[in-house]
């Protein structure tokens, strides 16, 4: 797997902790974290590559084929959380990103993550090469804005 340079800049979604993702005592449920990766890649892919839906356009798709997740402290109701992405490995048919959540107010480190996507054809849903474009894309030092739904002023 080629390695590629992380970029100087990386992509950022703040989100606030709603009531329905905490347990009794308001902290955020664990299971929680890997929605918001997941809310997080996305808008990351709505930005860099124009979406998933983008991606389907093409008859490609991307299956998560690794996730791990390691908390560094808790994150509570109604904080607001930035969730920070950035692109970190390029491979034939992968390629990962490390996904960092802290609190916006503090920046305290809540949780870092990595994770590595599979390039699949939606023929047959194989593994396939990640094409070209979709490495430009990847490799580009665009900076890409910060996506806000936290209501925030950033």
């Amino acid at each position: 797997m080629q390695q590629i340079k992380t970029l100087s800049e990386h992509f950022t979604l703040l989100l606030r902790v709603r009531y329905g993702e905490c347990d009794a005592q308001q902290v955020v449920f664990n299971a929680r974290y890997a929605d918001y990766i997941d809310i997080a890649m996305t808008e990351y892919f709505r930005e860099a590559v124009g979406g998933f839906q983008y991606l389907l356009d093409q008859g490609l798709d991307n299956q998560v084929v690794s996730l791990h997740i390691d908390w560094h402290s808790s994150a509570k109701f109604d904080d607001v959380l930035a969730i920070s992405v950035t692109s970190t490995k390029l491979g034939n048919t992968s390629y990962g990103f490390e996904i960092s959540i802290n609190d916006y107010i503090s920046q305290k480190l809540i949780a870092k993550s990595s994770m590595t996507y599979v390039m699949v054809d939606t023929q047959n849903y194989q593994k396939t090469l990640v094409p070209d474009w979709l490495r430009e894309k990847l490799l580009s030092s665009a900076l890409l804005p910060i996506v806000n739904h936290a209501g925030v002023p950033n």
